[in-house]
C-alpha cells in the first residue's frame, strides 16, 4: 500500500507561482506513475499532470500546459508540481495520485493523497 500526503499548498496572488509536494510512504514510488489532479468547488475532479515512473514521460491537461511543470524524485520517495502564472480559475483542491499504469481518468489512480488547498487571488 502506497500512502501519499501532499503539502505546500497556500494563498498566491494571480501571475505568482507555487510549488506543491506529494511525498510517498509505505512502497517505493519508483514502480509508479504519479499524476495530478485537482478538484473546484462544485466540480469534477479533473487531470492536471502525470508523469511517468522514470520521469522520462509527461503529460499535460491543455488548461496548464506551459504553465505547470510536473517532476518526480524517485530517491527521495517524493513528487513536484510547480505552477507558475497562476489565475483565479487554477483555485481548488489539489490531489497527489499514484499508480503502476496511470492515465487522465481518475478511475486509473488506486493511490490517493488527501488534497492541498491552492488559492489564487485576482
Amino acid at each position: 500500500q502506497v500512502q501519499l500526503v501532499e503539502s505546500g499548498g497556500g494563498l498566491v496572488q494571480a501571475g505568482g507561482s507555487l510549488r506543491i509536494s506529494c511525498a510517498a510512504s509505505g512502497r517505493t514510488l519508483r514502480n509508479y506513475a504519479m499524476g495530478w489532479f485537482r478538484q473546484a468547488p462544485g466540480k469534477e475532479r479533473e487531470f492536471v499532470a502525470a508523469v511517468s515512473w522514470s520521469g522520462n514521460s509527461k503529460y499535460y491537461a491543455d488548461s496548464v500546459k506551459g504553465r505547470f511543470t510536473i517532476s518526480r524524485d524517485n530517491d527521495k520517495n517524493t513528487g513536484h508540481l510547480q505552477m507558475n502564472s497562476l489565475k483565479p480559475e487554477d483555485k481548488a483542491v489539489y490531489y497527489c495520485a499514484a499508480d503502476v499504469k496511470g492515465g487522465e481518468d481518475i478511475h486509473s489512480w488506486r493511490h490517493w493523497g488527501q488534497g492541498t488547498q491552492v488559492t489564487v487571488s485576482s
